[in-house]
């Protein structure tokens, strides 16, 4: 990468760069208010950005409120991740005709519209680290992921104010941008004035920090942003341990938390939804008579689904206790050995935006204070 200082800009300066991204042909895609939460939509102008706009989250809540203050980035996370528009819910696969006697081919790519995403956590950095893993470096490359990642310009932004569900620090994914992205903002609202410090993190960043309308780092600019970050870290909403997590999820498939969380449990895959790293898809096949045209989609699955394990002789996970046991355990343990990594990243996503208020840190905590581990490990009888 090109050795590019890092440089300080106003709000002038972010709307020049929002100008720069579009000007050289990408869509730029970030934070805005959407029916009460703070979701995704075009980004054209620093107005429509979520100005002023905090949350509240904690267990099974989620309220918007007013900072008072005009900060542009001083929301946690919503529901939506870089998930959403790099591995989308729905996709075709494959079209054919009927009758034809042609063979059947899988759908080429569309190529992808250019895309920049603004304002994106370092959770979801971390979580998009997991998907590339997951999606791209295995011996089966997902070609349709592998295509729109290629167009994706990173916009990273340092999580300044932690929500009640956030527990990043745990998973030593946040809350700073370290790396995976083009461009990191850290923004610093304080007596010297609104500003962003901004730091390259490839080639085609260092171009854009080039052409920025901007200033000269100071030394009160770097202690500022270093206090977000400071902040941040001191003020996480969660905290989960993660010392010998793997083998204690292991030695632990019948511990009776699993009974008791399974009690409280909906199975309404809420959880596996706003997951940034959950990766399951089932396959649709659809027929049109009218035109003699059979489709075949890859949506996305839930492992909370009873239809998700079946198999000739009915489903290998029957119940709700078995099925939250695998989510955790793939989660936080089997992860390690599929793809040498969690595949948890600490947004707190699946405690917000559970109906239940289950709490995926408070379950484990309560396995690792009556811990079975001690015991003969045996095999789930469900």
């Amino acid at each position: 990468m090109a050795d590019v200082k890092d440089v300080v800009i106003d709000v002038a300066g972010l709307q020049s760069l929002i100008d720069l991204l579009r000007g050289d042909g990408w869509t730029v895609r970030g934070p805005m208010v959407l029916d009460g939460v703070v979701g995704q939509g075009e980004i054209r102008s620093v107005d429509d950005l979520p100005r002023g706009v905090g949350d509240e989250q904690d267990a099974a809540h989620y309220r918007l409120r007013d900072r008072g203050d005009d900060a542009l980035f001083g929301y946690v996370v919503g529901p939506q991740s870089a998930k959403s528009v790099l591995f989308p819910a729905s996709e075709l696969l494959r079209r054919v005709r009927t009758g034809t006697g042609s063979a059947v081919q899988p759908e080429p790519p569309a190529k992808p519209e250019p895309l920049a995403l603004f304002g994106v956590r370092s959770c979801d950095l971390e979580a998009m680290g997991i998907q590339d893993t997951v999606l791209l470096s295995r011996s089966a490359v997902d070609v349709h992921y592998a295509t729109r990642r290629a167009a994706t310009f990173i916009v990273a932004v340092t999580c300044s104010d932690p929500g009640g569900t956030c527990f990043c620090v745990s998973m030593g994914s946040g809350p700073d941008p370290r790396e995976g992205f083009d461009l990191a903002l850290t923004e610093m609202l304080d007596d010297d004035g609104h500003r962003f410090l901004v730091r390259a993190g490839s080639d085609r960043g260092a171009q854009v920090v080039e052409r920025l309308p901007s200033m000269s780092v100071t030394a009160g600019d770097r202690a500022a942003a270093a206090s977000v970050v400071e902040s941040a870290v001191g003020r996480m909403g969660r905290y989960l341990d993660t010392d010998g997590i793997r083998d204690l999820l292991y030695d632990n498939a019948e511990h009776p938390q699993w009974d008791d969380v399974a009690s409280r449990c909906l199975a309404c895959t809420n959880c596996t939804l706003v997951c940034p790293t959950c990766f399951c898809t089932s396959v649709e096949d659809t027929t049109d008579l009218a035109t003699n045209t059979d489709e075949r989609w890859r949506v996305w699955d839930s492992c909370f689904t009873s239809e998700f394990s079946h198999l000739g002789g009915g489903s290998v996970r029957a119940t709700t206790k078995s099925r939250y046991r695998q989510w955790a355990t793939h989660k936080l343990a089997a992860w390690w050995d599929q793809f040498g990594s969690s595949g948890c990243v600490g947004c707190g996503r699946c405690v917000t935006w559970c109906p239940a208020a289950i709490d995926i840190t408070a379950e484990v905590a309560a396995i690792r204070a009556t811990s079975l581990s001690d015991a003969v490990p045996s095999q789930p009888e469900d």
